[in-house]
């Protein structure tokens, strides 16, 4: 993922910023017990993205990806809007407490940009409805100069999406989180209960704006092939304990990095920090002999 990358790493001051003061309150609306849900994973399960992580003769690499992870972040349904036969053959391949955050078909994010797309919504949602138990959330990522000039269309598309499946949005027009595109933006995804997505990328710090619109975080951290990578999931650990403390009912978080080396060791690093934050007792991915998994 290249999306924020920088030549310098170590010149980025990667302090996570003070939260939204909306945030409180709308993580506030819920009775302050455990959190419900955590989903932790990576973006991509290949062995060419994830080198080094498969034991020797490993076949089926989702089926042993998913016995170290409980989540994918899936790019996969950002380029073909994949029908029932498709969805059927990962399903079957991965344990029940799985769980598949689709991003929506580029299509409607980005070539149509949310214009006219009435049909192609239709057949998003009626596709990912045949991931059954093993649906998470999707994901709508949003061209980057989708800025608030489009309010109208981001509207009307939450009008037509499905409200029975779960939907985020990732937007990476910064203007959207100042102002009064701000709040229409936040009264818009609070009003459809749409969650809303924390980008964390060294190149583009203005896209941590720290509003959460329901009591979820949906969280992209995108590590800069750098040793501050492990420091800044230290403390999503730190921030992720403040928000339990305030309401948080669902974490789905996804470890990336620039260039996909160490994944599975982050991702590591952050389970070892979110149970010593939370008290919780989450299993990591195996990085050796794959003999452990993940479990909850």
């Amino acid at each position: 993922m290249n999306f924020g990358s920088v030549p310098h790493p170590g010149l980025i001051d990667f302090t996570l910023p003070k939260d939204h003061a909306d945030t409180a309150r709308v993580l506030g609306r819920t009775e302050r017990e455990e959190i419900a849900e955590v989903y932790i994973g990576a973006s991509q399960w290949s062995r060419q993205v994830l080198k080094g992580f498969y034991p020797p003769r490993t076949k089926d690499e989702l089926g042993y990806y998913a016995r170290q992870f409980n989540a994918i972040e899936l790019n996969a349904t950002y380029y073909n809007n994949y029908g029932p036969g498709q969805i059927a053959k990962w399903t079957a391949r991965v344990p029940d407490h799985f769980r598949f955050f689709p991003k929506v078909y580029n299509v409607i994010s980005h070539q149509k940009r949310l214009v006219n797309v009435e049909t192609d919504v239709e057949e998003y949602c009626n596709n990912v409805r045949y991931f059954g138990k093993h649906l998470g959330m999707c994901f709508l990522q949003l061209h980057e100069r989708f800025g608030p000039a489009h309010y109208d269309q981001l509207d009307e598309f939450l009008q037509l999406w499905h409200q029975d499946i779960p939907l985020a949005v990732e937007l990476r027009d910064a203007s959207w989180f100042s102002g009064p595109a701000a709040a229409r933006l936040y009264d818009l995804l609070e009003h459809h209960d749409v969650a809303l997505v924390l980008t964390d990328t060294a190149g583009r710090r203005d896209l941590l704006h720290m509003r959460l619109t329901t009591p979820v975080a949906f969280i992209r951290s995108v590590g800069a092939n750098h040793p501050t990578d492990y420091e800044r999931l230290t403390a999503w650990a730190g921030r992720i304990k403040a928000w339990k403390e305030q309401g948080l009912k669902r974490l789905y978080f996804f470890v990336h990095q620039n260039e996909e080396v160490e994944t599975p060791q982050l991702a590591a690093h952050f389970i070892d920090e979110l149970n010593r934050a939370l008290g919780t007792r989450l299993s990591k991915p195996n990085i050796g002999s794959g003999q452990l998994g993940l479990s909850f």
